[in-house]
């Protein structure tokens, strides 16, 4: 596709994907899906809309058809909460599972992951804690260094702030890299973003539709 963007980190070329993702070998990694949020917020009596998570699953199917990768890692942040383990939302991912039944998926658990608990058996999800080492890679929810090697995280939602000519701005999700710390977006479609602030070093490289963009790291 058109709008990746390929990055060398760590000694590895890695291709980041409009889908929130990124690519590494036989490898799609993604963060923070928080699937079952919008359940979540509707068992509260909260008024959001329906189809967030078949809407992400189609993301997903995409650019695993694309790259063709054959596993999945997620850096935690399945599921969003114990009440977003709605039969809605587990039907949806049961449904997208038996159409890739191929895929291997390991996720490592972040904060929401321990209190909804790791995804239903059925789905074929191997669980593990932060980290997990596979170099010149640490895998892990949060963006803490690792002396076992470059960690990538989520967690943060990052998101950078541009400007354009005639006071326009937007913000957008992004794919951050500093020295020792990669943070990716958000792959969930209803999540919030937090913005960074990137240093003089820092790589960032924002989402703009269909397209990732490297961007200037000034504020």
């Amino acid at each position: 596709m058109s709008g990746d963007l390929t990055v060398e980190l760590a000694g590895e070329t890695l291709c980041l994907l409009p889908e929130r993702a990124v690519h590494w070998r036989s490898t799609l990694l993604i963060a923070d899906t928080h699937w079952g949020k919008a359940a979540t917020l509707r068992a509260n009596a909260v008024p959001v809309p329906h189809g967030t998570t078949a809407e992400d699953l189609a993301r997903l199917s995409s650019a695993l058809a694309r790259t063709g990768a054959e596993r999945l890692v997620i850096l935690g942040d399945v599921i969003h909460a114990r009440q977003g383990r709605s039969p809605a939302t587990l039907g949806t991912l049961a449904r997208w599972r038996e159409r890739h039944p191929g895929i291997a998926i390991l996720l490592v658990r972040g904060n929401h992951d321990q209190r909804a608990g790791d995804p239903p058996e059925e789905l074929g999800i191997r669980c593990v804690d932060a980290p997990f080492a596979e170099p010149p890679f640490v895998y892990r929810h949060f963006p803490h260094e690792s002396r076992e090697g470059y960690v990538l995280s989520g967690h943060i939602h990052p998101a950078i702030k541009l400007y354009g000519g005639g006071l326009q701005r937007a913000t957008l999700p992004c794919f951050y890299f500093g020295r020792r710390v990669g943070i990716l977006p958000a792959f969930g479609g209803f999540t919030g973003m937090g913005r960074i602030h990137p240093g003089p070093e820092d790589r960032v490289y924002a989402i703009a539709g269909d397209e990732v963009i490297g961007v200037s790291n000034s504020d």
